[in-house]
């Protein structure tokens, strides 16, 4: 898998303090962790998102609010217990990274090893209000589809 990070990126990362879970982390090292077998990639966006902008082939779907009135999946917490082995860490992602962080915080309470993936599948909007260009999943290159 060819990303655009430069050489030596992956090394460079950290996992960044959090409260209430286990840390933040750029795409690129989740993706790391995900190829080495270490995490599991829960993708906690409606399925409205993941069908119309897209999806990580191999991630699990379980969505941590659910559209319309976007509240809590009531289905969630048994989503998480049996999507995450017993030593496996679960790395969570949403459009931006706010939702993902909320849903890393519950499957710590459910005693999963749970980090939130920083810039999300879309990244941060800019000057004009889209995103995909300042950040995440997609803008690193890492494997998406859509449709």
């Amino acid at each position: 898998m060819k990303t655009t990070a430069p050489p030596n990126a992956i090394a460079s990362l950290q996992v960044q303090p959090a409260s209430g879970y286990a840390g933040d982390i750029q795409p690129l090292l989740a993706f790391d962790w995900l190829q080495s077998g270490e995490a599991v990639l829960v993708d906690v966006r409606t399925d409205a998102e993941r069908e119309w902008v897209g999806y990580v082939p191999g991630a699990i779907a379980l969505a941590w609010k659910q559209w319309p009135g976007m509240v809590i999946n009531p289905g969630f917490d048994e989503g998480m217990k049996s999507a995450v082995p017993p030593g496996k860490k679960a790395v969570m992602l949403c459009r931006s990274g706010v939702r993902s962080a909320a849903a890393a915080r519950r499957a710590t309470e459910l005693g999963i090893e749970a980090y939130n993936i920083l810039e999300g599948f879309e990244g941060d909007a800019n000057e004009e209000g889209q995103r995909g260009h300042r950040g995440g999943w997609r803008f690193w290159g890492l494997p998406w589809k859509q449709g």
